[in-house]
C-alpha cells in the first residue's frame, strides 16, 4: 500500500502502520519475554529499513510500552507497583525504606544500571508523585482484542487481512507542519491535532486508539518523550517527530491531498 500524503510532503522513511492481529507477522522482530526493550527502536527499525515487528503481552519490552500498545496498565507491574512508578517518573523512591529494599533488590539482581538510578532518584518529568498519579489516571488504559500489536511498513500492509489502528510517519519539523495544516484543511477549529506529554509509544497507540473511537478523531504529534528519542536517534536523527493517524482519518487526509496547498507554494519550496 503506498501514501499519497508521503509522497507528497516526500516523506524519505517508510509511514507504518499499527495493527492489531492474532497472527504473527512472517519474519517479524520481536524482543524476548521478559527481556527490557524501547519499543519506539522498533518503530525505528519499521521507519527506516521496512522490519516488521511484533510485541504481545510478554515482549512488549517496557512498562511503558505495555501500557502503551494496549496490555492493560502495566505500570501495577513496576517495581513497588503504582507507587514505584510515580516515584520513578518524579523525585525517585530513595526516600522511603520500602523503595530503598526495592533499589537495592533490583542491584542485586543485575537489572540495568540507568533503570536503578532512575528508580532511586527520578527521571524528573513531573515534580512530585503527586502529578505523577494524575497522568497515570489521565491515560486511556487499553486491553486490545488480539493477541498481538505490530508495526508494519506501509508499503507490506495487506488490507485483505485486516485495517490498521493508525498510520504514523517520522517527519521533519516542515513535514510536521504541512501534516498539521493539512489535518486542520477539512474541519472546523484550531485543535485537530494533539501533542500529548506521553511516550513515544503512547502517542502511537493508546491515545491514537482512543481517537480512533471519537466521532471526529484528532491526529497526535509526538516523540516528545525524551527517552524515546535518546534511543531513535542512531536510526532516524535529531531532528524527527511522529504524527499519527488514526486510520479512518488517515483516508479522509489521503483524499484531501489534490487540490490543497500540498500542490503550490510556498510548500513546493519548502518541500525541496
Amino acid at each position: 500500500m503506498k501514501s499519497i500524503i508521503a509522497e507528497a510532503i516526500r516523506l524519505t522513511t517508510e509511514p507504518v502502520a499499527l495493527l492489531l492481529t492474532d497472527d504473527r507477522p512472517d519474519g517479524a522482530l520481536q524482543f524476548e519475554p521478559g527481556k527490557w526493550g524501547c519499543a519506539m527502536a522498533m518503530f525505528g527499525a519499521a521507519a527506516t529499513k521496512g522490519k516488521s515487528a511484533v510485541f504481545d503481552r510478554e515482549t512488549y519490552g517496557c512498562f511503558g510500552g505495555g501500557l502503551g500498545l494496549g496490555f492493560g496498565n502495566a505500570y501495577e507491574r513496576f517495581p513497588g507497583g503504582i507507587d514505584g512508578f510515580c516515584g520513578f517518573l518524579a523525585d525517585g523512591n530513595e526516600k522511603t525504606e520500602r523503595g530503598r529494599a526495592i533499589g537495592e533488590g533490583m542491584k542485586a539482581a543485575g537489572a540495568r544500571e540507568a533503570f536503578v538510578h532512575h528508580f532511586m532518584h527520578g527521571e524528573r518529568f513531573k515534580k512530585s508523585p503527586e502529578l505523577v498519579r494524575s497522568f497515570v489516571d489521565a491515560q486511556p488504559v487499553t486491553e486490545i482484542p488480539t493477541r498481538y500489536a505490530a508495526f508494519v511498513p506501509l508499503s507490506a500492509l495487506d488490507l485483505a487481512e485486516g485495517e490498521p489502528e493508525s498510520v504514523t510517519f517520522l517527519v521533519t519539523p516542515d513535514q510536521l507542519s504541512a501534516l498539521t495544516v493539512l489535518a486542520n484543511y477539512d474541519r472546523p477549529g484550531l485543535e485537530n491535532v494533539a501533542i500529548p506529554f506521553v511516550a513515544g509509544c503512547q502517542a502511537i497507540g493508546i491515545h491514537a486508539y482512543r481517537e480512533a473511537r471519537s466521532a471526529q478523531p484528532r491526529c497526535i504529534a509526538g516523540l516528545v518523550d525524551l527517552s524515546a528519542r535518546q534511543y531513535l536517534r542512531g536510526q532516524a536523527g535529531s531532528d524527527r517527530l511522529t504524527f499519527t493517524m488514526p486510520y479512518r482519518r488517515f483516508q479522509e487526509m489521503e483524499a484531501n491531498v489534490a487540490g490543497s496547498f500540498l500542490e503550490q507554494e510556498p510548500w513546493l519550496t519548502l518541500r525541496g
